[in-house]
């Protein structure tokens, strides 16, 4: 079977298996979700197992240290999947909701009613939670899909959708088995040929860095839902509470680096700079961040003898559109909040960005004129993430101005229908 008949006939089956999703209650589609979370812990030695050799190919072929924390599947991620899985099903079903109702003149009644997508292909790398969470959205909302993780993680997340597609089938035996599927072979053409068949593909939701983003958009005939990048922004006002401040510019930069809501560029107010740059300098020194700043940080920096010896560089013109996903960390100082909105306005990526302050003017401002799909008042830039927002798993995050933006859950994998009543009308 050549590349393309295989792509064909994997995008046939979840065509057909999205038609039988269609007929599950939400009681059903529940209890399934339910079993398979409950199947992932009872498979969890297994699970690791696979992670492990996952692991050691990507330790042996070079993987960075962010990308490897990424890819493993410790205690706490397989729980973390299980739970996950527990939260979709406890959400409210996202199909069949009243939208929209109206009676025309002629007595012609229309509802526009929630409903599935279809086929929904997913691709993303290294993290095999990825596909428990996008696999259970995916069924909740009544659609398909079809799975495309990177090779790193290729044993990991096989055994991931198997584990969720027999504990549905057992549990309900009119699931329908094709309705999650991972892409069997790691050819990178696979993406091509899945993404050029529009007749049976609805969409695709790239996760990963922007070259991998870039790369799909650019081969894919069927509409592309997407994030180029993660280019997130924390802003300390000279009102800030500098603990407060110190607090939230860790957690955004270090608590997971390699994450596309971590912070890559920290803006300091100009007015505090010399009191601030110093203490937190310390702090990202003991995480072992480097820091690529600007003239006006390297100077205050190098000019105190306890931030002399920080791992320091000159930050370029291209460090300021950069995302790390390591820990590096661009810093500039900045006069006051209008500075900080034209920087993030010319180097973002619309993606995460927050201010730190007491001021509730400059917040105000902050909010209302960074164009952001998530923009934060005093709190960490990581918390752009569907399970934080209370979506239970998070299918992706998308930049994109039209259509969903920002963190997305059920509603956002759900189109909808026109549903017209009758009795005789007729067009004149």
């Amino acid at each position: 079977m050549t590349l393309t008949e295989q792509m064909t006939a994997l995008a046939k089956q979840a065509r057909a298996a999205s038609r039988e999703l269609a007929k599950l209650s939400t009681a059903e589609k529940n209890a399934c979700l339910l079993a398979m979370a409950d199947a992932l812990m009872a498979n969890k030695a297994a699970i690791q197992e696979a992670n492990a050799r996952d692991m050691k190919a990507g330790a042996e072929s070079g993987l960075s240290a962010a990308m490897l924390d990424r890819l493993k599947l410790d205690d706490k991620r397989v729980a973390g999947m299980a739970q996950g899985l527990r939260e979709v099903a406890a959400l409210p079903d996202p199909t069949g909701r009243l939208l929209d109702e109206r009676i025309r003149p002629n007595g012609l009644k229309l509802q526009k009613v929630s409903s599935p997508i279809g086929v929904v292909v997913i691709i993303y790398e290294s993290r095999p939670n990825v596909t428990a969470d996008a696999a259970s959205l995916c069924f909740k909302s009544g659609n398909a899909t079809i799975l495309r993780g990177g090779k790193e993680a290729i044993h990991s997340n096989q055994i991931i959708a198997q584990t969720m597609v027999g504990a549905a089938k057992k549990h309900l035996p009119k699931f329908p088995e094709h309705a999650i599927q991972v892409v069997p072979t790691t050819d990178r053409e696979a993406i091509k040929e899945l993404l050029s068949l529009t007749h049976l593909v609805d969409l695709c939701m790239p996760r990963g860095g922007e070259g991998l983003i870039r790369a799909v958009t650019e081969c894919s005939k069927v509409p592309v839902i997407k994030h180029y990048k993660g280019v997130c922004h924390v802003f300390v006002d000279r009102d800030a509470d500098l603990k407060m401040a110190e607090d939230i510019v860790m957690n955004a930069k270090v608590q997971r680096p390699g994450v596309c809501n971590a912070m890559e560029t920290l803006l300091v107010d100009k007015a505090i700079a010399e009191t601030f740059l110093p203490l937190i300098a310390l702090k990202l020194g003991e995480k072992n961040v480097e820091l690529r700043a600007d003239a006006a940080t390297l100077s205050i920096l190098k000019a105190k003898s306890e931030t002399q010896n920080a791992k320091l560089k000159s930050a370029t013109e291209q460090d300021w559109s950069t995302e790390y996903n390591d820990y590096i960390l661009n810093v500039r100082v900045v006069d006051g909040v209008a500075q900080a909105i034209d920087h993030i306005s010319q180097y973002g990526s619309a993606h995460s960005d927050s201010i730190v302050t007491k001021n509730e003017t400059t917040a105000k401002q902050f909010l209302a004129e960074v164009d952001s799909a998530a923009v934060y008042w005093n709190a960490s830039t990581r918390f752009t993430d569907g399970g934080e927002f209370g979506m239970g798993a998070e299918i992706g995050i998308s930049t994109d101005k039209v259509g969903a933006r920002g963190p997305m859950g059920l509603d956002e994998l759900t189109t909808y229908r026109w549903l017209g009543y009758g009795t005789g009308q007729v067009r004149v």
